[in-house]
């Protein structure tokens, strides 16, 4: 009898346990649940909004409990092909990010996270599609993309709160043309920037040929001014040295005279091959007939005679000691003259070196 009793007791006891574990259950703080009673929906758990995680208990066997998870839960879409309103293709990579604020809707429309995320994709693509067909190609990539981002969730929003849930952040991470419309950009691209780089480089070949003519017109002016003054200044220096000159040796004639005879005879009568046949007569020789430089006088021609020996013989005498006493004094006569000549030479020229000191010609003085 006592053994029969105490073997109930334990089959109650087990009863008791497992009816205890069946009828209780947890809510954490991530998630919110649904108590059903034959497919029923009794309660809302910790739904969002509300704070009420911890332990909860329900009817055994009668009552069960479906658990959906309360954080923003990610869906990533796949590549897609749009077409925009300039009838461009572009491939649009996105993704979504959602969160469950109805629970016992997205329990009445979807039932698990598997068909909400089809149907999810199904809202986003058809999203895409109609706001992007409505906009062109630089709107898309540059201009508008967080406008037409922002349009995109709003629209996807509308259908989804239908299911109990609600968009949190749409994104478009990639929108690019497909991979034959980008070798076409891509030739078009370069055949256009190298039409610009011929157009730089004829732009910089006339602006180069430009400088470059300028330059050398620079150049030729210059030198012709530098010509021409130097040439002013020769000519100046040249009309200085002959005025100088002039007033030095104008001083007295004779001496000039003399002194270009001189000259002459050194050069024309330096040790050559060449041989000159001249008239001793001439006026190129009268410093040699002459110390003063004076044409001889023509002989008088008296009446012819008788011709007397005797007065032949005593002329003859006379005119050779004359000849010879004319030659002496001719000799001495040169001597005078050539240190004259050289004093005087000296002269000039330490009158010249002066007045080219003091910065006056020496005909000023």
């Amino acid at each position: 009898m006592k053994q029969a009793l105490r073997t109930g007791l334990i089959v109650v006891a087990a009863i008791v346990a497992i009816g205890l574990y069946a009828s209780i259950f947890t809510v954490g703080q991530m998630q919110q649940a649904l108590v059903l009673q034959f497919g029923r929906v009794r309660a809302v758990l910790n739904a969002t909004g509300e704070d009420k995680p911890g332990l909860y208990f329900k009817i055994p066997f009668m009552e069960n409990v479906v658990v959906f998870d309360k954080r923003v839960l990610d869906l990533d879409l796949p590549v897609q092909t749009v077409l925009t309103a300039d009838r461009q293709n572009l491939e649009v990579d996105a993704f979504a990010r959602y969160r469950i604020v109805d629970p016992l809707r997205f329990y009445q429309a979807v039932g698990n996270i598997g068909l909400a995320n089809q149907r999810l994709a199904s809202f986003t693509n058809s999203g895409l599609r109609n706001v992007l067909a409505r906009s062109t190609r630089d709107a898309i990539v540059k201009t508008d993309r967080g406008q037409l981002m922002h349009q995109i969730q709003e629209d996807v929003n509308r259908q989804a709160k239908a299911l109990g849930i609600e968009i949190v952040d749409l994104r478009m991470t990639r929108v690019d043309l497909p991979a034959q419309n980008s070798a076409a950009v891509y030739r078009r691209m370069k055949t256009e920037r190298e039409r610009e780089a011929a157009d730089i480089r004829a732009n910089g070949d006339q602006i180069a040929a430009t400088i470059r003519a300028k330059a050398d017109r620079e150049v030729t002016v210059i030198l012709a001014e530098a010509t021409q003054k130097s040439e002013q200044l020769r000519g100046q220096g040249d009309a200085d040295k002959n005025r100088i000159l002039a007033d030095a040796f104008g001083k007295d004639a004779d001496f000039f005279s003399f002194y270009r005879s001189m000259q002459a005879y050194e050069s024309g009568l330096k040790g050559s091959d060449t041989r000159l046949v001249i008239s001793p007569n001439t006026d190129f020789f009268r410093f040699f007939s002459d110390p003063q430089g004076r044409a001889p006088a023509p002989a008088a021609r008296g009446p012819r005679g008788p011709a007397d020996p005797s007065a032949t013989t005593g002329s003859t005498t006379g005119s050779t000691a004359r000849s010879r006493a004319e030659r002496v004094t001719r000799r001495g006569d040169v001597r005078r003259h050539r240190r004259r000549a050289a004093s005087r030479s000296h002269a000039a020229r330490r009158s010249g070196v002066s007045g080219e000191g003091s910065g006056a010609p020496a005909g000023s003085r």
